[in-house]
């Protein structure tokens, strides 16, 4: 004889347990399986996820007009939990390129304005950078610079059963983007990007590769 048992458990260290044991009786020996349901985990998430989103949004709103008239624009602006707490990173750059005290004095502005704004109610710690080499990808602009180089991107919840997709950035419009995977092309709504940057060295590879065999078929 084979009895299902199905019952709910109380939510326990943040997941939704739903254990179903199934009892077989083969001597003395009974089989257990466990099954751990994610859906309100990821429903979490995505809520958490689209609060932190508004919060950018805010933030954004705040501090571009002060870091254009100061001829700099913000790439992205990055708000997470890691290893030392809460951080608000905010990405810069202009066509000079970006110094140290550039840094310095946007963060000592941004520091002051957030302060009156009073967006944010826990500690947390502001940094201030220039993009680096892998480049953050937020704006349609951004986007639109780099079609033909390497992008990743991650996104809010997941698109085929995947949420990081690595290629050639095909095309950027105000409706998504298309990747060239090697498991195909993915278009990804721009909704529905977490996050997303230019792989400078693997952008660079290829196009030194693809101008190899250029040249190899023009000799």
């Amino acid at each position: 004889m084979t009895t299902i048992l199905d019952s709910e458990l109380k939510l326990v260290a943040n997941w939704n347990l739903k254990i179903v044991g199934l009892l077989e009786e083969v001597g003395c020996l009974t089989h257990f399986f466990f099954v751990i349901d994610r859906t309100r985990k990821r429903h979490r998430l995505a809520q958490q996820l689209r609060k932190e989103d508004e919060l950018i949004g805010e933030i954004w709103n705040i501090l571009e007009p002060v870091i254009a008239a100061q001829g700099m624009e913000i790439l992205e602006i990055e708000y997470r939990r890691e290893s030392v707490g809460w951080v608000l990173r905010i990405f810069l750059d202009s066509e000079r390129g970006i110094s140290v005290e550039d840094c310095a004095e946007i963060s000592r502005t941004a520091g002051d304005l957030l302060d009156v704004a009073d967006l944010i109610h826990i500690p947390y710690n502001l940094e201030v950078s220039s993009p680096g080499i892998d480049r953050p990808l937020r704006k349609l602009d951004h986007f639109q610079k780099y079609i033909g180089d390497i992008v990743e991107v991650r996104t809010i919840s997941p698109i085929q059963n995947r949420r990081n997709f690595r290629g050639e950035l095909k095309q950027a419009s105000f409706e998504g983007v298309v990747i060239e995977c090697e498991a195909g092309n993915y278009s990804i709504p721009m909704s529905l990007i977490e996050r997303a940057r230019l792989l400078y060295f693997e952008s660079m590879e290829r196009k030194a590769l693809l101008s190899a065999i250029l040249k190899k078929e023009l000799s």
